[in-house]
């Protein structure tokens, strides 16, 4: 029996691929596998056909399946463009998110700070990331190959708790619809934290 899941990804994916493959590799920042586009999503490989999404080689019938097709769906054909980097606060329209992003993808992390950056390396190669600017420490993650977040960590002290902000790349909106963009950031966060536990 179909998940509701299933359904938005099946519609998402049939609309995606009403588009030549040409067009959705150069879109999604992708590479083509025969009827198919592959990438990293989330820290793993991903290969979208038009009929499925599966990462790591694992059918995805689940939320990260859903934001994956609506990359595909909506990804322009335009560059990303890295900075500045936004919080997700100035995009518009973003204020009924607000709370929901700061517990689910920042807030989250903060008892991992340290974890996260003892294990930075391994985080980075997951996420084809790099070192970032700020904080303590910051890390730039690609959870989509067009849509970055800078992570930027702040280490306890006497004065201050420790502390986590995540930004993103300037035109992310151009790959992914607002609300999608807040998952993006949770599911991101989520992988971290299976990283750091590892």
């Amino acid at each position: 029996m179909s998940t509701g899941y299933e359904k938005i990804i099946s519609d998402n994916l049939s609309k995606a691929f009403s588009h030549p493959l040409s067009e959705l590799e150069r879109s999604t920042g992708a590479e083509r596998e025969g009827s198919a586009i592959t990438f990293r999503a989330f820290g793993k490989s991903c290969r979208v056909d038009p009929g499925k999404i599966t990462l790591s080689g694992n059918l995805s019938l689940d939320p990260k399946g859903i934001l994956i097709s609506l990359y595909v769906r909506h990804a322009a054909p335009e560059q990303i463009q890295l900075e500045p980097f936004r919080a997700f606060k100035d995009f518009q329209g973003s204020m009924p998110y607000h709370g929901a992003f700061s517990a689910n993808s920042e807030q989250v992390l903060i008892p991992h700070v340290p974890q996260i950056k003892t294990k930075a390396a391994a985080i980075k190669e997951a996420f084809d990331g790099t070192d970032g600017v700020g904080g303590d420490f910051a890390l730039i993650l690609y959870p989509l190959p067009k849509i970055a977040l800078s992570v930027i960590c702040y280490l306890a002290d006497e004065e201050f708790p420790a502390a986590v902000t995540l930004l993103f790349s300037a035109n992310a909106l151009s790959f992914m619809p607002l609300d999608g963009l807040a998952d993006v950031a949770e599911y991101t966060s989520k992988e971290m934290i299976h990283y750091v536990g590892r």
